[in-house]
């Protein structure tokens, strides 16, 4: 081992050592003040501080600028070390988390430094959905924030058959944020407070907070009674960011995230669809869907601003092609209201179109249909391509699976087509162990 890498470790167990004498029930423990930036034009510049006589040079990798600004790796106690270790029995995690940061985190980091937010902030979904923005819970949570329904329909995120904010990069963010924001306001301008009552609920941790204080109990984050889930939810963040700060310390190798953004926001001019968007843009449908994860349909939203993210560098190619787009090439419809004897089969020979195409567009199980009622009829080109994405656009939702005698990670990787490696990021596992019958995962599937 390098000397550097030795003095980092020792200096590192020093820190915590001396930090687990501090009881971490004390409110100070980077509870309650925030930490304040300037803003910025880009991340590609650092903010020159007044004590310091020389200026860092400007971050290249994302990570080594997040970790400039952190300050919570400093909080120390047996609920963070379990954490901690939890994360680094998962050789899988930062990979996979490193290469959804690429598309992501620049954005989400921009974001919290303009509002003047703790870095750790930038971290949260990280540990809220592994930084999937298809993470659906079995509570309906959904995206890289995980946010509930009626949250999202609180902080007016649109949610309809289009399109789910709350899986949109740029309108989930801005309403985590200002929602974490409120919260922080709130419980006494503490951020871990804010960020148990975004996990459990305000009404939860207030609640909590009284009842301390009728028993002559302190208040802060440490001292309340809460649900495992939050108990848990804090230690993690917290976690995280030590392995952030002092990766070598850890043994721990961060793949790299260009400090750079990742998209540029193009204009559609209209309802268009996404195979055709990824055409237009030169690159392949899943990068389209990745960059864009609230589109829930073959094609944008009809009442949602027409804009698509694209990679940096794609957009001027994807205007191009737009202008050469004739009517014929949009997205059209006509509406169609169903009479007495109608059936489905007899609508989409009269229209030219296909029975499938008219129960996905219009969310049709089956085939029975109301007279009286209206249809959308889709028209114009290339529909056997927006059909094809119709059946591949579906979310991945989280489900319990209890392993079976003779079960294996190939069987059920299989089975459930997901990846061995993702079930074994997803549970903890430890992949030279045999899975036990009776043995309980988590995975994340597809819906049919």
């Amino acid at each position: 081992m390098k000397l550097g890498a030795i003095l980092t470790v020792i200096s590192f167990i020093y820190l915590l050592s001396g930090c687990q004498s501090v009881a971490p029930q004390t409110e100070t423990t980077a509870s309650a003040k925030s930490v304040k930036y300037s803003r910025q034009t880009s991340l590609l510049t650092t903010t020159e501080q007044p004590v310091i006589t020389t200026v860092a040079p400007p971050a290249i990798d994302l990570w080594d600028y997040i970790r400039r600004d952190l300050s919570w790796h400093t909080i120390h106690n047996a609920q963070i070390g379990k954490a901690r270790d939890h994360y680094l029995r998962q050789r899988r995690y930062l990979p996979v988390v490193a290469e959804r940061a690429s598309l992501y985190l620049y954005y989400i980091v921009e974001e919290v430094q303009k509002r003047g937010m703790p870095m750790e902030i930038a971290l949260l979904p990280l540990v809220e959905s592994t930084l999937n923005p298809f993470a659906s819970s079995s509570s309906h949570a959904a995206g890289l924030w995980q946010i509930m329904p009626a949250t999202g329909r609180h902080l007016g995120l649109e949610n309809d058959w289009w399109n789910d904010g709350r899986r949109d990069l740029r309108d989930s963010t801005r309403a985590a944020l200002d929602y974490l924001e409120a919260l922080h306001a709130e419980f006494d301008e503490d951020w871990l407070l804010a960020l148990a009552a975004y996990n459990s609920g305000q009404g939860r941790v207030a609640r909590a907070r009284k009842s301390n204080r009728k028993k002559g109990l302190k208040t802060d984050y440490w001292s309340l009674k809460l649900p495992r889930e939050t108990r848990n939810y804090i230690p993690k963040l917290i976690a995280l960011t030590q392995i952030v700060a002092y990766p070598e310390a850890f043994s721990v190798e961060i793949p790299g995230v260009a400090n750079a953004p990742a998209f540029e926001i193009a204009d559609t001019g209209g309802q268009l669809e996404m195979t055709r968007a990824a055409d237009l843009a030169g690159i392949d449908l899943d990068t389209l869907r990745a960059l864009n994860p609230g589109q829930l349909r073959w094609a944008t939203s009809p009442d949602m601003p027409p804009q698509l993210l694209l990679p940096v560098g794609t957009g001027i190619h994807f205007a191009a092609g737009l202008a050469a787009l004739t009517p014929d090439d949009r997205v059209q419809w006509q509406y169609y209201r169903i009479e007495r004897g109608d059936n489905l089969l007899g609508i989409a020979r009269k229209f030219d179109t296909q029975v499938a195409l008219l129960r996905e567009v219009n969310g049709i199980r089956g085939s029975m249909i109301r007279a009286g009622n209206t249809l959308m009829i889709p028209q114009g080109s290339a529909w056997a391509s927006s059909l094809a994405m119709a059946s591949t656009n579906k979310t991945p939702t989280a489900r319990g699976y209890q392993v079976r005698q003779g079960d294996s990670l190939h069987r059920i990787a299989g089975k459930f087509n997901v990846s061995i490696s993702d079930i074994i990021t997803w549970n903890a596992l430890q992949p030279n162990k045999y899975l036990q019958p009776g043995q309980k995962l988590t995975l994340y599937v597809r819906g049919s």
